[in-house]
């Protein structure tokens, strides 16, 4: 580009624009939220279906069901136990009596069986199952199961000699709405009061603390009502609003905290408040935007894997992401510019002093930390990366499952305790295997010779028991058949009696007749098609994310060396969140810290959640931290002083943005589901590690390392577009390029060019 001829970039153009149509920008923004939270709650949230959220035979069972208008009755269980009497003994009779009774007079249900009828009776005669289903397809039957485990309850603490307790689908799933319904309530009533805490100690000042939180609360309302008005084409699912929560929160205090304290530290320096929010928008802007691209392209990668619950929790970040980039972008340097120095109003005195900083500028702490690492880079970087390996090494003994209920819930969960109960009392799968059958003519003389066989070869493996029952669907040309299978239901044991049906049995017997299908589904079914599926896009999803990152990295700074770094520097954060993960949850040590104890298996999907959400979450850091050094460098600092301007300059910022992001991970780690817990330690780990090992010590002492090197760009790679800032940064302050003049000149450069000292002149 031509000497004195300069390109402005589109962050430092839409902060300019912003600034000067400041009520334009402020009152458009709130208008875009109020508009898309009200479209998005007049249009209500199409949920994913039953038939999109799992792969294989499993979607292929809900979608004959489906089509045949028929939804999977919600059954329940009773179970009846006593350690004195049988179920021979007349109390225990009146006992059974009064639980039929019971939910009879409940109403809402129907198909109620007695024991006496179904010979649902323990081989030690001393437990009994009463079994009835819930009116209603599966949202309904959540709602009406109340009344008959009101019912239930009553009946036991009308008697505590026997054990009378309730368990099935409707039960289950009633006890998940409302726990993760009370869980998000918990994890937004605490992450948004933490969040505010920290930044009002990172600023000292009411205003500015509350600045960011308001801005991400904002983004996350319009994205919730972009994605509700969106659903009806791209379905959502509840795991994805809460997914929404984490990371709109997270990047939206980010994004913020970066745009502010660039603009107040350059106001500090003595420049304008006009001058101080263009470098902000230029520098601190671009880096908001560089890493919103990064993490927009990051969870694109979920929609490879052909599941519609990660595409619903990839789009709802995704435009989370893209709506606090603009709110970062448009509204907040108009906020800025009206407020001018007012965003420092509500200070709190005692907090001026809680922080520790060097007279040369900069966190105690921080200069402590990289004066040793910059002195010896190579011992650092040894150091450093042989702690992370080694806390990533139990990854290799990472077992990944579908958990399952008793896994997910909280130990002594009353219905962990009765499935346990149920199981002892009659060992089996406590789930059944479902053939759905969709035949041309049920009532054929070939398909009743089929459905004959089926019962017989199923019982014959050895690996299936009774009772087989079969409903039939005349009308609609459909059956099902609920098989039970040996083992727990997600041991091996059921996994290798749900090949024997769906690899012998099935295809051996109900498939012989032209026309049918029969695909297999259950609770075993689901778990094993979804780490099938998880397993065969795992490596696309990890390369899609990888190259892109790269790439992008790549045409942001004109630099081979730092995308390189960059990619490899991620990675050694995922990894040791796996690590960690897997000793914690699957290994169980440690685990009672948190509340739980080792499941011996990890949740299958949050390894490839946490890949794409950590590659995108771990730039936000890079970017701002490698962008200042980069723009050090561009104004004649030589590397190792670059990067020492850059580390220490951006060191508080990225500390207070790292303990928020720890914070409200956190909170999800104090959940009650297994899930919950391992997805927010899983993030807490990998950004605190982030924030501190990799961006404090690995990364300053490997560019250090790589000197000169950092800036090569090969001729053959010129022809990728420019995505670097080109416009003019102001010089930096005297006091800062002396300091960099002489730590320079105390540390040898000899990563390039042997042992000499530099100097340089701004």
């Amino acid at each position: 580009m031509p000497a004195g001829r300069k390109r402005t970039g589109f962050a430092a153009a839409m902060g300019a624009w912003s600034a000067r149509h400041r009520k334009t920008a402020v009152f458009g923004w709130l208008l875009f939220v109020v508009l898309a939270a009200y479209l998005g709650g007049a249009a209500g949230s199409h949920k994913v279906t039953d038939a999109e959220s799992m792969p294989g035979q499993v979607a292929q069972a809900a979608r004959i069901l489906d089509q045949a208008g028929l939804k999977p009755p919600a059954g329940e269980t009773v179970l009846v136990q006593s350690a004195t009497l049988t179920a021979d003994d007349p109390a225990f009779r009146a006992k059974v009596g009064q639980v039929v009774a019971a939910v009879t007079a409940a109403g809402r249900t129907t198909d109620l069986r007695s024991p006496y009828d179904t010979r649902a009776i323990s081989a030690d005669r001393h437990s009994a199952l009463v079994q009835f289903t819930v009116v209603g397809d599966s949202d309904q039957a959540t709602a009406n199961v109340t009344a008959p485990l009101d019912a239930v309850a009553a009946v036991q603490r009308g008697d505590r000699s026997f054990t009378v307790a309730e368990f099935g689908d409707a039960s289950s799933n009633k006890w998940f709405a409302d726990q993760f319904r009370n869980d998000f309530a918990s994890a937004e009533w605490t992450a948004v009061p933490l969040a505010l805490g920290i930044l009002l100690i990172a600023f000292g000042a009411v205003v500015a603390a509350v600045l960011p939180v308001g801005l991400a609360l904002t983004a996350f309302v319009a994205a919730g009502g972009l994605v509700a008005l969106s659903s009806s084409f791209l379905h959502t699912s509840d795991d994805a609003g809460s997914v929404m929560l984490l990371v709109g929160l997270a990047v939206g205090v980010d994004y913020c905290l970066f745009y502010l304290r660039r603009e107040r530290e350059e106001r500090a320096a003595g420049r304008s408040a006009a001058d101080a929010l263009a470098v902000a928008a230029a520098t601190s802007g671009r880096a908001v935007l560089v890493s919103g691209v990064t993490v927009v392209v990051a969870m694109a990668g979920m929609f490879l894997t052909g599941i519609a619950d990660f595409q619903a929790m990839s789009y709802a970040t995704i435009v989370v992401v893209v709506t606090a980039v603009l709110g970062s972008l448009t509204v907040l340097p108009a906020l800025l510019s009206m407020l001018g120095d007012r965003v420092e109003k509500g200070r709190v005195p005692l907090l001026r002093h809680l922080k520790a900083k060097d007279p040369s500028g900069g966190s105690r702490i921080w200069n402590a930390v990289l004066t040793p690492v910059l002195r010896f880079p190579l011992v650092a970087t040894v150091l450093a990366g042989g702690l992370l390996l080694a806390l990533a090494a139990p990854l290799v003994t990472m077992h990944t499952a579908n958990l399952t209920f008793q896994q997910m819930l909280p130990k002594g969960n009353a219905l962990v305790r009765t499935s346990q109960q149920i199981e002892a009392a009659f060992p089996g799968s406590p789930s059944p295997a479902t053939v759905v059958v969709k035949a041309t003519d049920l009532s054929s003389p070939a398909m009743t010779q089929a459905l004959a066989d089926f019962r017989t070869r199923a019982l014959a493996t050895g690996r299936m028991h009774g009772p087989i029952e079969i409903t039939r669907y005349a009308a609609q040309n459909v059956a099902t058949i609920d098989v039970p299978l040996n083992g727990s239901g997600n041991d091996a044991a059921s996994t290798a009696a749900l090949q024997t049906l769906r690899h012998d049995v099935v295809p051996n017997t109900l498939l012989k007749v032209p026309g049918t299908q029969a695909p297999v589904t259950g609770q075993t079914a689901g778990s094993y098609d979804f780490n099938q599926q998880m397993t065969g896009s795992m490596l696309p999803v990890f390369a899609f994310v990888v190259v892109f990152a790269f790439l992008l990295m790549l045409a942001s700074f004109r630099s081979l060396g730092i995308a390189i770094t960059a990619v490899l520097l991620n990675l050694l954060s995922v990894g040791t969140a796996y690590g960690v993960l897997t000793l914690v949850f699957q290994h169980g040590v440690g685990a009672w810290l948190l509340g739980t104890a080792g499941v011996g298996a990890v949740e299958s999907w949050v390894p490839l959640f946490l890949f794409v959400i950590l590659f995108g979450l771990s730039m936000d850091y890079h970017v701002f931290v490698v962008s200042r050094i980069k723009e050090a460098h561009d104004r004649g600092l030589p590397t190792r002083a670059a990067v020492s301007h850059g580390i220490r300059s951006t060191a508080g910022v990225v500390s207070s943005a790292a303990i928020i992001m720890v914070a409200v991970f956190a909170v999800f780690g104090t959940l009650s589901m297994q899930s919950m817990k391992q997805m927010g330690v899983g993030l807490a780990v990998a950004v605190l590690v982030d924030a501190t090992v990799i961006r404090g010590v690995l990364l300053p002492s490997v560019m250090s390392l790589l000197g000169e090197r950092n800036w090569y760009l090969p001729r053959w790679l010129s022809w990728l577009p420019d995505l670097s800032h080109t416009e003019p940064a102001p010089p930096l302050p005297a006091a800062v390029a002396e300091n960099a003049v002489v730590e320079d000149a105390a540390v040898p450069d000899t990563a390039v060019h042997g042992p000499r000292h530099r100097r340089v002149t701004v």
